[in-house]
């Protein structure tokens, strides 16, 4: 699997170096629809490219928050058309070309049932849960401006996390994940404390309303 992930990285970054800012948009689309590309691979090395003014900063954040905004509206409906049976029925016949099951879609609809549309917000920071957690999204028919709404905050402060980091580490952006590594459960812990509260609060004007 390194050596697989080694071949797609090089892949990856000749393509943006030869396309630019569509090839951003392209690849972070595609990583969303197929987990096995992270966006570890290709935002960080952008950033990289930004360190020595070879892309703009901001252009790169935007390019993958666009990109990654692409791949969770088609995910979202495939959700809204297959509904729960036939996105199940997907994975279940495909899935492992894409390394996805149906546990990773059980995963994600019990973040959804349990968290409710914040998910939708915190979880585009959570491997494969930031992919994925668009199905359960489309076909409980959740409102496409909400969902269109923390897709993008999500997204974008992903990719301004990615593309920071890889600029600030400059030709060592390959060690992005021993940098963000101990962060992230604490970052869990704090997004999934955020959403609760968001959640609580909701439901408490809700009671106040009646």
């Amino acid at each position: 699997m390194a050596g697989l992930l080694e071949q797609v990285s090089g892949w990856i970054q000749e393509f943006i170096l030869a396309i630019g800012y569509p090839g951003i948009v392209l690849v972070m689309a595609i990583e969303n629809i197929f987990p096995p590309i992270p966006s570890e691979l290709v935002l960080p090395f952008a950033g990289a490219l930004s360190a020595r003014d070879d892309m703009n900063f901001w252009g790169v954040v935007a390019a993958g928050t666009a990109g990654s905004l692409i791949g969770a509206v088609v995910l979202y409906m495939v959700g809204y058309v297959a509904r729960e049976a036939g996105a199940r029925r997907l994975i279940a016949a495909y899935g492992r070309y894409v390394f996805l099951s149906e546990n990773d879609l059980d995963r994600a609809t019990a973040w959804f049932e349990r968290y409710g549309e914040a998910v939708i917000l915190f979880g585009r920071l959570i491997p494969v849960i930031r992919s994925i957690i668009s199905v359960p999204a489309g076909y409980t028919r959740m409102n496409i401006g909400r969902f269109l709404l923390y897709t993008t905050l999500g997204t974008l402060l992903w990719s301004l996390i990615l593309t920071y980091v890889g600029r600030v580490l400059g030709e060592n952006w390959a060690d992005i994940s021993r940098v963000i590594e101990p962060y992230q459960n604490g970052t869990l812990a704090v997004l999934v404390l955020a959403a609760g509260g968001f959640i609580g609060w909701r439901a408490y004007r809700r009671w106040r309303a009646r």
